[in-house]
């Protein structure tokens, strides 16, 4: 016997031959301007009429919460024209929701994508100077250091003293807490200029929340 049709048009065809678009991954009921959601070539969970079994548990605010055919599933989830999506297939009867699936493969990629942003290791950024590093050039590291710095990163500034330039070792601290000072709104002075070799180092370090 056939589905009645809606008004405006709807599904006409039997139960098990109706709006569902095969295979995995793609959203069987969608319409009207969802197909900006690309799906991906395997689905990640049981969709539509691949979900073979005779009962599943509904869930969600769409729907009233209950066990419900399989059949019946189907066909509510043909009715608002969006998948019937099995959730937790390891529970009996399996739970599903009925959702865009597309939207929602879309929507947990842009969430891992976001966890995996946050989570970025900081990595140590270095600026290297000599004693007689001029006003330009000073600006321009400075200009790096702080972007640096708003990434999340920390910096490790250094002079490099050649030959016998080691001599003018107290330029070189200065240089580093005229920078100090340039840094003090995105970054936090993490020592004390130090002599190390033939180099002086000052390690600064992101001030507050890292910059999304």
């Amino acid at each position: 016997m056939a589905v009645p049709q809606k008004p405006g048009g709807g599904f006409s065809r039997p139960p098990g031959q109706g709006g569902f678009k095969p295979g995995g991954g793609g959203g069987g009921f969608n319409k009207g301007g969802r197909g900006r959601f690309i799906p991906r070539k395997e689905a990640e969970h049981r969709i539509n009429h691949h979900i073979r079994v005779p009962q599943v548990r509904l869930v969600g605010d769409n729907v009233e919460v209950g066990i419900y055919s399989i059949q019946e599933a189907l066909k509510m989830a043909q009715d608002q024209e969006l998948d019937l999506v099995e959730i937790s297939p390891q529970v009996d009867p399996p739970v599903c929701k009925i959702i865009d699936y597309n939207k929602f493969l879309y929507d947990k990629k842009k969430k891992e994508k976001e966890m995996k942003a946050k989570s970025k290791v900081s990595e140590v950024k270095e600026i290297r100077f000599t004693p007689n590093t001029d006003d330009h050039d000073f600006d321009f590291k400075a200009k790096h250091a702080e972007g640096f710095l708003k990434d999340g990163n920390k910096v490790k500034a250094y002079v490099q003293f050649k030959g016998r330039a080691i001599q003018f070792q107290d330029r070189g601290q200065l240089l580093l807490l005229k920078f100090a000072e340039r840094l003090a709104e995105v970054g936090i002075l993490e020592n004390m200029p130090k002599l190390e070799g033939r180099r002086m180092l000052a390690m600064f370090a992101p001030k507050g929340k890292k910059k999304s």
